[in-house]
């Protein structure tokens, strides 16, 4: 018999969200943004010339890094873009998290963190957050191979003050800390202006989340320019063009639209502020969300049956089964008519 399942790298993968097909149902599950991307992006598409998908794209997505340089007022060399900020992530783990020693998260948070430290077998450990799902900046003193977290947390939602991560990043000048900031532009204040005090630190953003374009996969980090210049030089190791055509060009309109951005993402956060205040009204808890989605538990109906009633009405929220939050439900902010389809639902359930 052969032995050659012996060698095979076995890893427990992540899980994403599900992705219902048909129509008639309310997606509140995966964090996308409710509102189309901008306009610009949607005109780019219609007058884009298929026949340039013939030739390779450009490998060092100088176009995009480019307008994601000046809307930010950094150098080109210090953006590097992948292909959502999944790709840019694994690829940082690949780059940095090499010492031997443990890279450090939280144990309530981004669930590809151990799955990318599993396949790469990167020793971890997992910091408990505290009883309010808060970091504790203290948990990632002292020796270690690496920090990473989200801010806002995920799924939790909650926001991490920017003194706070500028202490981690201070007790942790021998290793790279990285910022995951999927969520910052719902309600924080970005740890980007320390890339410039701190050469060990990485700031990752998406286009997914606020710019509307999850379906397109645009990802970046922002840090010294050695940092990026060592990620550049891996993904150059793995794949030359990981950034199609179509996104470097849509990608560049997307981040040129600063008044639509700032549109839908005040449109998000006044929706989340609505339905805070209506879940608040119907029993539910949370944290002071920071993101565009709510992370929520019910004073007496479990959130595994909350999550299969409203699946079975279309309604789509995400459920995980993980211990400490095994009783929370995480839901998307939709539009404001899909919010209020969602708490007359629950209205209703919850008055049986």
């Amino acid at each position: 018999m052969s032995n050659w399942e012996n060698y095979v790298r076995k890893v427990v993968p992540y899980v994403p969200g599900e992705q219902p097909g048909g129509g008639h149902i309310i997606k509140l599950n995966t964090n996308e943004n409710p509102y189309p991307p901008a306009p610009g992006v949607q005109r780019a598409l219609r007058e884009f010339d298929a026949g340039t998908l013939r030739l390779y794209p450009e490998p060092t997505c100088k176009s995009l890094t480019d307008a994601i340089a000046e809307y930010y007022g950094l150098r080109s060399e210090q953006v590097f873009v992948g292909v959502g900020s999944d790709d840019v992530l694994a690829m940082i783990f690949l780059t940095f998290f090499n010492s031997g020693l443990p890279i450090l998260f939280p144990d309530i948070t981004y669930s590809f963190y151990p799955v990318w430290a599993d396949m790469l077998r990167i020793p971890y450990e997992e910091k408990p957050l505290d009883g309010q799902f808060l970091i504790r900046k203290e948990d990632y003193y002292g020796e270690n191979g690496g920090v990473i977290f989200p801010n806002p947390n995920a799924p939790t939602g909650i926001l991490m003050e920017l003194s706070e991560i500028e202490d981690i990043v201070a007790h942790n000048r021998d290793v790279i800390v990285v910022v995951d900031e999927a969520y910052i532009d719902f309600g924080g204040v970005s740890a980007l202006p320390l890339i410039e005090k701190y050469d060990n630190l990485l700031v990752v953003q998406t286009f997914s989340k606020s710019r509307s374009m999850a379906g397109m996969r645009i990802g970046y980090a922002m840090g010294n320019e050695r940092l990026i210049r060592y990620i550049s030089d891996v993904k150059y190791s793995f794949n030359s063009y990981t950034m199609n055509r179509t996104a470097l060009v849509l990608g560049v309109e997307a981040i040129k639209d600063a008044a639509y951005f700032k549109e839908t993402t005040e449109k998000v956060i006044a929706v989340r502020e609505w339905t805070k205040r209506e879940l608040t009204k119907l029993g539910f808890s949370f944290g002071d969300s920071m993101s565009n989605f709510i992370f929520a538990t019910h004073a007496w109906a479990p959130a595994k049956e909350l999550f299969e009633a409203l699946k079975k009405e279309g309604i789509f929220v995400r459920y995980f089964s993980q211990k400490r939050i095994s009783n929370y439900l995480r839901i998307s902010i939709g539009t404001q008519e899909e919010m209020k389809t969602l708490i007359s639902f629950l209205r209703g359930y919850l008055q049986r």
